[in-house]
């Protein structure tokens, strides 16, 4: 028997290309090949059977040459500030973590691009589960299809690969997954509102200066020096500083430095300081993020009055920066915690209600 065609692990050129064939085999009209396309991801079908628009019979004939996967929802919790957390189960049980964070005319959604992570860094909850495997390009993309085939449906405008696991790892269908989310005839999400987020894999960083659209990059950095990061981040012996902070200079975009504040491992005003001369080197931007509780490692997070002092001094030594509010404290949202966790009960804390980022 032949396999039936993913069609939502295509671009959506190479479904284009799928969908015609299959029409001129057919003999259907060129203009079915538009009307099946477009139920692909510009206006999703949650089947072959729900494109009322077609004909029973091609309906039929779709299903038997082609398939539409869905991602089931294992699990959701919703935050009193808005966020909302959706654990997917995958084909294999494998699961999978998407973040929804609303923010004025914004809805971010926070997307994963590995089941697990293999790099172990020491302040993550996902990290700590290990690797099962790479997603798909349409695992990826799905988690947005998935959104929009809710009922009310969410519009998503910006998208970050910040979800589980690390993109640049996954890059083939991470690449795939980008051209879904960007195309006009995919979700046509503009390219300058996704964001990839890398510990700094070079192959990765490099192969995304090759695409032509606007997509942005943030590095997870969170250390100033090579002794401490290779402590938190083992990818540091194979990725060191140096090389990462080059990649970045590089870029043809502006970068982003994620940096997660750990009580008295990388909060001093002297750390701030290493941090402005790496980020002034590769003109990045500087994201400072709060340690989210209930995450790994035994670490404590930073005092709010220190966040805001090393913010402080990075923009009195020129650098940008900008504290990020932490979102979903009342429903595990950290990355990693809800699959971990697998919806145990947990002490509730109490939500930010506040915008995701702010100026300190």
């Amino acid at each position: 028997m032949t396999a039936h065609v993913n069609l939502l692990d295509l671009t959506p050129a190479a479904a284009r290309e799928a969908l015609a064939a299959f029409a001129a085999t057919h003999g259907l009209p060129r203009y079915r090949v538009g009307q099946i396309l477009r139920r692909l991801w510009n206006r999703p079908a949650a089947d072959f059977a729900s494109m009322s628009e077609l004909p029973a019979t091609l309906r039929e004939q779709l299903a038997g040459a082609f398939e539409l996967p869905r991602l089931a929802v294992a699990a959701e919790q919703a935050s009193a500030d808005g966020t909302r957390k959706f654990l997917f189960r995958l084909v294999d049980g494998q699961s999978i973590e998407t973040v929804v964070i609303p923010d004025g005319t914004r809805l971010t959604v926070c997307v994963s691009s590995q089941a697990g992570c293999a790099l172990q860094c020491a302040f993550c909850a996902t990290g700590a589960m290990g690797f099962a495997r790479n997603l798909t390009p349409f695992e990826i993309a799905g988690q947005i299809r998935e959104l929009t085939l809710l009922d009310p449906p969410l519009n998503v405008t910006n998208v970050v690969f910040m979800g589980m696991g690390e993109p640049m790892m996954n890059w083939s269908a991470v690449d795939a997954a980008l051209t879904i989310l960007n195309s006009p005839d995919g979700l046509g999400i503009g390219a300058r509102h996704i964001t990839v987020s890398t510990v700094g894999v070079l192959p990765g960083i490099e192969a995304l200066a090759t695409r032509p659209e606007q997509f942005r990059l943030a590095i997870s950095v969170h250390a100033p020096t090579d002794e401490l990061r290779r402590s938190l981040m083992p990818v540091n012996v194979k990725y060191p500083l140096a090389s990462v902070i080059a990649a970045a200079g590089e870029f043809s975009r502006r970068v982003t430095f994620e940096y997660v504040m750990l009580g008295g491992v990388n909060d001093a005003l002297a750390q701030a300081d290493a941090l402005a001369r790496l980020a002034r080197a590769c003109g990045a931007f500087v994201n400072l993020i709060p340690l989210h509780p209930g995450g790994v490692g035994g670490f404590t997070p930073t005092a709010r009055h220190r966040i805001s002092a090393f913010a402080r001094r990075l923009r009195e030594r020129g650098v940008e920066a900008a504290i990020r509010k932490s979102r979903g404290l009342d429903i595990a949202a950290a990355c990693g915690q809800l699959r971990v966790e697998n919806l145990r009960r947990r002490p509730k804390q109490r939500a930010n209600q506040d915008r995701e980022v702010e100026i300190a």
